[in-house]
């Protein structure tokens, strides 16, 4: 019997390491969404429209984080965040939130926003690869949060009390 044993694992070995010449390796990517080698589905996009206190308007070009798993993950890993171009985490519903900013790489803004779309609060230059909770910093609740590039907020001049309008997300249903 030890010997049947040892021979099933000489050929599990022999055959995980066979490969065919000039093959590349195929590894499996994490299944831990904080991972650097996760890979996750591809999110949806929405398109976020601040009003500054000037009255101009500002599209970011928003990936939709709706599920606890795509929440999670935000923007973990990424080496840069052009202008214009941000991620809207979705909750099902409004509550008190909290950012970490564990596994990023670059200064965020994050731009809480209220179900009534409203901005509540702003969590300006939140540092990288840190775990401090970041929130409006008044107990406001948020339903939304848009994460922008560290310093954007002030540089266009938002602030609570601006509306913010929010087009795409009507088939995106926020899941725990």
């Amino acid at each position: 019997m030890k010997a049947l044993v040892a021979v099933v694992v000489l050929l599990l070995a022999c055959e995980s390491s066979a490969q065919a010449p000039g093959s590349k390796k195929v590894v499996a990517a994490s299944s831990d969404v904080t991972a650097q080698d996760y890979v996750g589905p591809t999110l949806p996009r929405a398109r976020v429209t601040l009003v500054d206190a000037f009255g101009f308007k500002h599209a970011v070009d928003s990936e939709v984080a709706a599920t606890r798993d795509s929440r999670t993950r935000g923007l973990m890993w990424r080496t840069q965040l052009a202008e214009g171009v941000g991620m809207l985490f979705i909750f099902p519903a409004e509550e008190e939130l909290n950012f970490w900013m564990k596994n990023t790489l670059i200064p965020l803004d994050m731009i809480f926003i209220s179900k009534d779309r409203v901005i509540v609060g702003i969590a300006e230059r939140a540092e990288p690869k840190t775990l401090s909770p970041r929130g409006p910093g008044n107990g406001k609740p948020a339903m939304y949060v848009l994460e922008v590039p560290g310093g954007w907020a002030s540089k266009i001049g938002l602030r609570p009390g601006l509306k913010v309008q929010l087009d795409g997300i009507g088939s995106i249903t926020a899941t725990d």
